[in-house]
Formats: structure tokens, C-alpha cells, sequence
């Protein structure tokens, strides 16, 4: 298993490799793989943490970091680093590899002299990693009532000096929230795949 900096000559292995991996789980199809690709293109996009893991010289999982943007209650605008998508081959996803991607590459943000990472997902799978509660440290997504917790909304300090008196609200990078023409536009450049409605997808 060897884990390494993904190069341009992997996008469209890793672009296919995440739409495998969330065809038909959130929705009929998927976004991941048109949010993955409109993301290296844009200012946020973090290189030096976009990460692949390989066996065998196959890439099997990965993950992208990107920047979005902290208002402090003193106007100010802070970055605050997030990352996804993280996709797992479907034949290999509840091994253990979307892990050891994400705690490799949290370790690589702490040695770059990141602060901190937010995420939004289920508090019961990122408390492995030391997420808590935004809400706890000040710090709201966009849209929520502030000194609300919402548990789903979670944040990682990697430097408690640096994080210091780090508290407002918090926006995703806009190039996260794709038109489905987008994404049907960039999916017809991949082999066809059914659509299906599944139960436990957030658009019903």
C-alpha cells in the first residue's frame, strides 16, 4: 500500500474512481466526480493535500482538501481548511482506507501550519478523528442560528495557539455547490451508468 500526492496524470482515474464510489449512495447518480474536477481549477483547491492511495500501482481511494472562508465577528475573513470529496473504490470501502487517507493527510496539515479543519458528516465517524463540535469553539455555518449547536457541523483544532480566538461564521467555497446541468454535462463524458432511486438518499 503506498500513499502519495496525486498528479495531474490521476484525475480522470480518481475523478472515475469517485463517481464509482457515490453513483446512486446520496442521489440517482452523483456530483462528487464534477465538484472534484470544477475544484482543481479553482483558488481554494489545496494541491499539497490531495492525496491517493495505491496498491499494486491502482488507485483505490482518495482525498481533496480545499480553503473556505471564516467571518470573524470583527469582519475579518479567515481560512479554514475542509476536505472532500473522500472516495473508496466500492469494493474496497469499509476497510479501513478512507481512514488511514484521512488521519494521514490531517497529520500533513498540522506539519503545513494549518489551524484547523471543519467538515460536515456524522459526528458518531468523525469523533475518530478528534472532531468535535464547531459550535463549542464559536464557530457557525453560514445559514445557522449562532450559539445553536448542530452537531453535524463539526471542527478539528491542529494548532490550539494559532486557533486562538478563531470564532465566527463559516462559508463553503462556492465551487462545492454544482447546477445539475453541470454535472449531467460533465457526466456524459464518462461510460453510462443507471440512475436509481435508493432508500436512505437525501433527494428522494
Amino acid at each position: 500500500m503506498n500513499i502519495r500526492l496525486e498528479q495531474p496524470g490521476d484525475y480522470r482515474a480518481v475523478e472515475n474512481l469517485t463517481r464509482e464510489a457515490f453513483w446512486n449512495v446520496y442521489r440517482p447518480g452523483c456530483m462528487e466526480h464534477c465538484v472534484l474536477h470544477k475544484l482543481r481549477q479553482d483558488p481554494c483547491f489545496v494541491p499539497e493535500l490531495s492525496y491517493v492511495l495505491e496498491e499494486d500501482g491502482q488507485i483505490l481511494a482518495h482525498i481533496a482538501y480545499a480553503k473556505g472562508r471564516l467571518r470573524t465577528p470583527q469582519g475579518e475573513t479567515r481560512d479554514l481548511l475542509l476536505f472532500g470529496p473522500v472516495s473508496v473504490d466500492p469494493s474496497r470501502q469499509k476497510q479501513g482506507y478512507g481512514s488511514r487517507l484521512i488521519r494521514f493527510t490531517l497529520e500533513k496539515a498540522v506539519e503545513l501550519g494549518y489551524d484547523a479543519v471543519v467538515i460536515t458528516g456524522s459526528p458518531d465517524y468523525y469523533h475518530r478523528f478528534g472532531f468535535e463540535s464547531a459550535g463549542k469553539h464559536g464557530i457557525f455555518y453560514e445559514g445557522m442560528e449562532q450559539g445553536t449547536d448542530f452537531p453535524y457541523f463539526m471542527v478539528k483544532i491542529l494548532d490550539p495557539e494559532r486557533a486562538e480566538g478563531l470564532r465566527g461564521v463559516y462559508k463553503d467555497p462556492e465551487v462545492y455547490f454544482v447546477s445539475d446541468e453541470e454535472v449531467e454535462d460533465f457526466d456524459h463524458s464518462f461510460p453510462p451508468k443507471k440512475k436509481e432511486k435508493r432508500p436512505g438518499q437525501l433527494e428522494e
